[in-house]
């Protein structure tokens, strides 16, 4: 199936959660009736992002805080110091019941309300979508079953209902921004944060604990593999290797080390497709959603009439990915999931996530307030990147960990600058630029173009405009022959935005649908 989209044109003049600017915001946005994991991984290779099912781009050069798209390279990622105490914290209380004492709401790394590498959202800023969605399901049914008919196959049942959405779309859509500012932990003194333009140094102290704990492990090897029966998890993620004295602990080794026979707490994390017909997915819906209210009230203090089963379900459980589940592709399938993570019998966390076929796109994060102890949001961060990993052993492309948007102008959401090494994406050219070169930059204007050569070009960009494909009247055309049949001179500007913004390769597999 095609992915078809309905392009919704400039946004510009609204309010910004993140300066709290009342009308700084400027992006672009197309509602998605549905979209292909490739489509859809070209897209945030070209800047966009999808809140639910509206699929959103910053007007990288106009809004008042430019949202940068950021990827981290698993492969080569090592944790930091403060990602190792979050990680021993955790194994702690899973052994022992262990609760660190101390303010971890004033650890910079997390921020109460971005406590997470996943939501550039708190809340769903509202807006309008005037889409008559039945007579678009019904033309593409129609249009689709003759192209079904023409090939000699019958439509499958149920298809024609792929495109209603469920009757809320006709209330407010989510763009993705925090509708109003949120309390936030001060941000680091000046001379005490971390200067994310350095290698993140080590102190001797940690290079002494760090020898004596391998040291420990070479006595005891057979420790290593046992961590992962006790947390569920599959046992050969990456094989222990024999460990020199020099060598630091890999991210498996921290996250899956063995816990005592009488641990104190079990940790199971499950992998959830985002679907109704999934019978996982349906009969842990409640729990599901009555922790998102409970983190959303008590976190972003949302009025119990903002976080309801309908925003919940158009923000978070709506996704217009189409799962898709190919031989050479992981085994779990590309598509939208949950990863939910249940401690001893309790839903605790669930990390909304995209599978997509070049990396893991992390969406949203939500927690028990309860739990804010554990540092859930780097948590879970970690254990998505340690996953992209266990992914890309089978599907050897798949080996990036999205994270959303950088806004360097924002201190509380600099933070995902610390999951190293990372890139940003150029705003002009569409090529990845490792962050530290940007940072630099970012520090003088808030606005940058990071390719460096002045003569590079956006190579994806929309060449022949013509050859768009436009679904209009129940039929698929060339936007060549579509512009024929216009009159309204105000439709060529918007199909040339939308080309542009897009680039060719999807302008010519999407459907842009015009009524």
């Amino acid at each position: 199936m095609a992915s078809v989209v309905e392009y919704k044109g400039l946004k510009a003049g609204y309010h910004c959660g993140y300066c709290d600017s009342e009308e700084g915001k400027v992006s672009c946005g197309m509602w998605a009736h549905s979209m292909t994991v490739q489509d859809y991984q070209d897209l945030i290779d070209r800047g966009w992002r999808r809140s639910g099912k509206y699929v959103y781009k910053p007007v990288m050069n106009q809004t008042c805080c430019p949202q940068y798209t950021i990827r981290c390279r698993p492969l080569q990622f090592q944790p930091s110091k403060s990602h190792k105490k979050v990680l021993k914290k955790m194994l702690k209380f899973l052994a022992k019941g262990e609760i660190s004492k101390g303010n971890y709401e004033d650890d910079p790394m997390e921020p109460t309300m971005e406590d997470t590498v996943a939501g550039d959202f708190g809340l769903i800023n509202k807006l309008d979508i005037q889409c008559d969605l039945k007579t678009l399901s019904g033309d593409l049914t129609e249009s689709f079953d003759s192209e079904e008919k023409k090939k000699g196959k019958s439509p499958k049942k149920g298809e024609s209902n792929e495109f209603i959405q469920s009757q809320d779309i006709e209330e407010k859509l989510g763009s993705g921004e925090p509708s109003h500012p949120v309390k936030m932990p001060m941000a680091p003194k000046p001379g005490k944060g971390a200067d994310l333009s350095k290698p993140p140094c080590r102190k001797a102290k940690e290079i002494r604990k760090e020898r004596k704990r391998l040291k420990l492990m070479q006595q005891n090897p057979a420790g290593e593999l046992e961590g992962f029966q006790a947390q569920g998890e599959p046992p050969s993620l990456f094989p222990p290797k024999a460990n020199k004295s020099n060598q630091p602990k890999s991210l498996e080794d921290l996250i899956f080390e063995s816990l005592p026979e009488n641990a104190s707490h079990k940790l199971e994390v499950r992998l959830v497709p985002v679907s109704f017909e999934d019978p996982e997915f349906k009969s842990s819906f409640s729990r599901s959603f009555s922790l998102y209210v409970k983190y959303q009230m008590a976190i972003h203090q949302d009025p119990p009439d903002e976080c309801g089963k309908t925003e919940f379900t158009r923000f978070l459980c709506s996704s217009p990915l189409e799962a898709e589940n190919p031989p050479n592709g992981p085994d779990c399938g590309y598509g939208s999931f949950h990863q939910q993570y249940w401690l001893d019998g309790r839903i605790i966390a669930v990390g909304v996530i995209d599978i997509l076929p070049y990396c893991v796109s992390s969406v949203y994060l939500y927690y028990d307030p309860d739990y804010s102890f554990l540092s859930l949001g780097v948590y879970s961060a970690l254990r998505e990147i340690a996953f992209t990993r266990q992914l890309h052993q089978k599907t050897s492309q798949l080996s990036y960990y999205y994270m959303g948007f950088y806004i360097h102008s924002c201190p509380k959401m600099k933070y995902k600058g610390q999951y190293r090494p990372s890139d940003l994406l150029c705003p002009e050219t569409y090529v990845w630029v490792p962050i530290e070169q940007c940072l630099p930059s970012l520090e003088n204007s808030k606005y940058c173009r990071f390719n460096q050569d002045p003569e590079a070009v956006d190579e994806g960009r929309s060449k022949d405009p013509d050859r768009l494909q436009v679904f209009h009247k129940k039929a698929i055309m060339p936007y060549g022959v579509y512009k024929k049949q216009q009159k309204d001179p105000g439709e060529e500007a918007t199909v040339l935005q939308y080309a542009r913004l897009v680039g060719q390769t999807c302008s010519e597999r999407m459907l842009l649908f015009r009524n």
